[in-house]
């Protein structure tokens, strides 16, 4: 018997390994083994396919050993991996080590502690203790005053050699040492049962119903909920889930920010206890693999989690659920593949046979129009819940606001400042985006204009004032803040614009004795502080929640009556045809945060360009309008959902050769059809990151003459497999982006 492996690597090959006698019966397709590769005696690699006889007449090496006793991925795992592999051209080692890192095993055993217990004694054994071993005298005592089994390394502070002391004390009988596996605490997630008392409105009901009709018939339905925000779309969630494991099926929620897991994980907690998983890349290794290996073992019915969730091995999938499947972080963009998780979740619930469903306030311009063209099944929810109203909105034109009040530094309307106060008055609370962090986005000079860039990036460089340093927000680099102007010697250097930390510190400023938490990337670092400042503002310890987008959606908390978007204007204007789309669903979704409970709501929107289309659409909450205005210009331009859009990424030091790979490529795109539109090569928008020069070719396939994308696809796996040719060459490396979430 022989067994074609494939490896975590770039090439799209598979190696042939005999399979010794007494493995024959372990091993199946999907298994991982460990083989000799190279000049390595032992490397990791999945089964693809099992054979009875090869071809190849040379010497053929054998298989080592499993790594797992039985097939890590089931039948309906395979194959959505092996569709991952096929539609984002990525080698299907890669794939399987994306779905399963190397260090996961169903044989998985959680490292142990050391436990003593103080056993009893005689008296004349206790005598002797005392006057001829004091350190283990004193060990025993502390642990006869503990009386019960206690961790060896809780006590290490008592004696300078606890393993020396530990061992006599056994040998003698007047201890018992046990090995206890360490569980992680899984309460430093931060996912706490929240009992709600639920009534569904009869809007809800209708939407409940419908849908539950999809699940379990062993048959594949895919639906659009919109659902504006505060309609309770997280309960019809769990009655749904609810209803797929009274079937004895499971359920899959995807989320798109680790920071909604806590709220999220704590209602489903609170009606299914500890039959919820939570998965997601700020949990430790060990939390990993203790959840993953509960996985494989039935124990879990529910998995909440971010993108790689949708690939954990749960069985009996019947309901998949992508909660706000519009956020762009459900794309991943490197390492490969780089897989888009709403269209991976589709497959899977199509391969599962399962109800899968893309919920949002603002839908994607995908998911909205395959709705509209009836590939995705439609249902809705109009009304917020429990009678909640939707925010009243305020435009604010700060080009006004500026020349009124002859303060061209201005942050705040006076409107918004005014509304803030009132809040105050009432003991209601307010959250205000500014979506970019830092202190000031860039640092320039009066006298010649000149702009601090990042030696590695083409960005500016954003100052950061709590560690007094310029940052980098692509590669991280840091940098001192100069003291003159680099370029002219002038000591007129100034901050401009403004971050989270600029927004929170000027808000304390205008106002006395108000309590501000910020939310961001910077602020949230440590592991636990995205659920630490939630809950404290939740409780009411803080008036005012600063944050980026992190904070613009999936978060309910009925006591904020105010949102203020600080700049609506940050993002629109970016070289990217989802620019528009993005800046409307965020300013859309804060405001929706807004008025939740019984207390009405307000939204103040701030914006240098009142006129826009975006903006005045965002501001009157017109979804419909904004989205039929936006797909009559995609149409018009051919842009998705209207095409396929497959994107080459070149990048390398050196930029001529960057360059260089890339026409090269394009001369391989030789005889391409005449349906096909091929743009490029030429340099990214953001031309260097990371200290790397990148250059892009975009080629697009227009969906009325390629439904299904089929031929694009045929036409580049023959290129990318066959022909070779993203094969890096001379430090320029060449990746592929099927239907790329930004063409930045």
């Amino acid at each position: 018997m022989f067994a074609d492996v494939s490896f975590p690597i770039s090439s799209y090959q598979s190696f042939t390994y005999s399979v010794p006698e007494p493995l024959k019966k372990s091993v199946n397709v999907g298994v991982r083994v460990r083989v000799p590769f190279g000049s390595k005696k032992s490397v990791q690699g999945v089964i693809t396919q099992l054979k009875n006889k090869v071809d190849y007449k040379g010497k053929i090496l054998s298989i080592t050993s499993l790594v797992d006793d039985t097939p890590v991925f089931d039948e309906v795992l395979w194959k959505l991996l092996g569709w991952v592999s096929n539609y984002y051209f990525t080698p299907l080692g890669q794939v399987a080590k994306t779905a399963l890192p190397s260090s996961f095993s169903s044989n998985y055993t959680p490292p142990v502690s050391l436990y003593a217990k103080a056993e009893k004694i005689t008296e004349n054994d206790f005598k002797q203790l005392r006057e001829r071993a004091g350190q283990q005298f004193l060990f025993y005592t502390t642990l006869q005053k503990l009386g019960k089994s206690v961790p060896v390394s809780s006590l290490n502070n008592l004696v300078k050699n606890s393993y020396g002391v530990i061992k006599p004390l056994e040998k003698k009988g007047f201890i018992t040492l046990s090995k206890v596996p360490i569980k992680p605490d899984f309460k430093n997630l931060g996912i706490k049962s929240s009992k709600i008392i639920v009534k569904f409105s009869k809007e809800q009901k209708g939407v409940i119903a419908k849908l539950k009709l999809n699940l379990g018939k062993n048959k594949f339905s895919s639906y659009l909920l919109r659902g504006v925000t505060g309609s309770g779309k997280t309960e019809i969630y769990i009655a749904l889930a609810k209803h797929a494991e009274e079937m004895g099926l499971t359920s899959i929620i995807l989320l798109p920010e680790i920071s909604l897991t806590p709220q999220i994980g704590g209602r489903f907690r609170s009606v299914f206890g500890e039959r919820v998983a939570i998965w997601h890349s700020r949990m430790t290794t060990t939390e990993r693999q203790m959840t993953w290996q509960k996985i494989c073992l039935k124990e879990y019915s529910i998995v909440i989690g971010a993108r790689s969730a949708i690939f954990t091995p749960l069985k009996n999938v019947g309901l998949i659920i992508v909660d706000e499947e519009q956020e762009s972080s459900f794309k991943q963009d490197s390492p490969a593949p780089r897989y888009h998780t709403r269209d991976v979740a589709l497959m899977r619930g199509k391969l599962n046979k399962s109800l899968t469903i893309l919920s949002s306030a603002t839908p994607s311009m995908e998911s909205y129009y395959n709705q509209a063209i009836k590939k995705l099944d439609f249902v809705e929810l109009k009304k917020r819940y429990g009678g909640a109203k939707y925010p009243k909105v305020h435009l604010v034109d700060m080009n006004l606001e500026r020349a009124e009040t002859e303060n061209y530094k201005i942050l705040f309307s006076r409107l918004l400042l005014e509304k803030i106060e009132d809040c105050l008055e009432r003991n209601e609370q307010i959250i205000l985006l500014q979506n970019r962090r830092g202190f000031s986005p860039y640092i320039n000079c009066r006298d010649c204009g000149n702009v601090e860039y990042c030696k590695q990036c083409q960005i500016s460089l954003t100052f950061h004032k709590t560690e007094n340093k310029l940052k980098c927000h692509y590669c991280n680099s840091d940098y001192p803040v100069p003291p003159v102007c680099q370029e002219c010697g002038s000591n007129q250097i100034v901050l401009s614009g403004a971050g989270t930390q600029k927004i929170e510190d000027e808000l304390r400023e205008a106002i006395s004795k108000i309590k501000v938490t910020r939310m961001d990337i910077d602020s949230v670092r440590q592991r636990g502080e995205t659920v630490k400042k939630l809950a404290s503002f939740k409780n009411g310890e803080y008036d005012v929640l600063v944050g980026t987008q992190m904070i613009a959606k999936g978060l309910d908390f009925p006591n904020v009556t105010l949102v203020g978007v600080i700049n609506a204007d940050l993002g629109l204007f970016l070289p990217d045809f989802r620019a528009g789309e993005r800046t409307f669903q965020l300013i859309y979704q804060v405001a929706g945060r807004s008025g939740r409970g019984k207390k009405p709501g307000e939204v103040i929107i701030q914006t240098n360009n009142p006129d826009d289309t975006v903006i005045i659409r965002a501001s009157k909450l017109d979804m419909q309008k904004y989205y039929n205005i936006c797909l009559s210009e995609r149409k018009e331009l051919m842009y998705p959902p209207f095409s396929w859009i497959v994107k080459f990424n070149f990048s390398g030091k050196d930029k001529k050769q960057v360059e260089k790979s890339a026409h090269n490529v394009l001369k391989k795109l030789n005889n391409i059809p005449k349906q096909f539109r091929l743009f490029g090569p030429a340099p990214c928008p953001i031309e260097k990151l990371r200290g790397q020069f990148r250059y892009h070719i975009i080629v697009s396939s227009p969906k009325n003459k390629d439904k299904n994308g089929e031929k694009l696809h045929t036409f580049l796996r023959n290129k990318l497999i066959k022909e070779k040719i993203l094969t890096k060459r001379k430090g320029v490396s060449a990746v592929v982006d099927v239907d790329p979430a930004s063409l930045l």
